[in-house]
């Protein structure tokens, strides 16, 4: 056999090195473009006169932008079942640690100052960097990302997994305007005893209305139940389906929210499909749906 001659690379995909002036780390934002559309813009990629493209902002870059690209190419059909978006993939310094930045970056609050907390749960370096990466991502990367691609705010999605969606619900009860769908995949509502729960009776202390598209998935097994794939000591069913409750019964006017318990379903397997099945919710294509 030949020897190898080197990484395969992603066709039509860029990084975008994007620093955070105030903490000073080196954070990177990938795109990946729709097939056909270049980076240059000499058929519309960017500039005044380009059409504005749909986009997905995915979290956890490593893991979900080579899937959610996957998923545009293979289900979307060039447009025909889903829209040809713009993959934006969120991505930490190259030289940390995965696992340690969504730990920090992703976490509203710092569970480490609580004495009684668990060490299963919270094994990170540190936690509740989310006030701090979320203004990066309001007043740096979402504004430039948007910017050089030309991308429609009204088709302007994100997209969590766990952590991930923990980080979207921070973001859907500080900046709503920031995203107009909120794709929130098994969200860790559990986190420091439901913090995020006293969140949104916060928000809806203060607001009468909530601007926002939000469509939650979660897999089966991850309510609480004997069995190998069940969980243990976190309802994530529940939970999620008490956030929509507690949501419908605020009545906000320009509120849409649907959740989806995946049967056959748990953790590590559910993102697949229900990224699927969001997608297909926030981007239909022209159609008609072609399998």
């Amino acid at each position: 056999m030949p020897e190898a001659s080197g990484p395969y690379a992603l066709p039509n995909t860029l990084v975008h090195p994007l620093p955070d002036p105030v903490s000073g780390r080196r954070y990177e934002v990938w795109i990946d473009l729709p097939p056909g559309m270049p980076a240059n813009g000499s058929s519309g990629a960017s500039g005044a006169g380009a059409p504005l493209r749909p986009a997905v902002f995915v979290t956890d870059a490593p893991y979900a932008f080579p899937m959610v690209r996957a998923l545009r190419n293979r289900v979307g059909q060039r447009g025909q079942n889903l829209a040809d978006f713009i993959v934006v993939g969120l991505a930490g310094p190259a030289d940390e640690s995965a696992v340690d930045m969504r730990s920090r970056d992703y976490t509203p609050t710092n569970p480490l100052l609580n004495p009684n907390r668990s060490s299963k749960h919270y094994g990170a370096p540190g936690y509740g960097g989310g006030a701090a990466y979320l203004k990066y991502l309001a007043e740096l990367a979402i504004p430039a990302v948007s910017e050089r691609y030309r991308i429609d705010p009204k088709r302007r999605v994100i997209l969590g997994h766990s952590y991930g969606a923990l980080l979207a619900a921070q973001i859907l009860f500080e900046r709503p305007e920031l995203f107009s769908h909120y794709i929130l995949g098994s969200p860790s509502l559990w986190f420091d005893r439901r913090v995020m729960f006293q969140r949104e009776a916060e928000y809806a202390a203060a607001h009468k209305d909530l601007a926002a598209n939000i469509f939650q998935y979660v897999g089966a097994y991850e309510a609480i139940a004997p069995g190998p794939r069940f969980n243990k000591d976190a309802d994530l069913v529940a939970d999620a389906l008490r956030f929509q409750s507690m949501l419908r019964k605020r009545r906000y006017r320009s509120l849409r929210i649907e959740s989806h318990v995946l049967a056959g379903e748990d953790h590590l397997t559910v993102a697949p499909v229900g990224a699927t099945q969001g997608l297909l919710w926030a981007l239909p294509g022209r159609g008609p749906y072609e399998a």
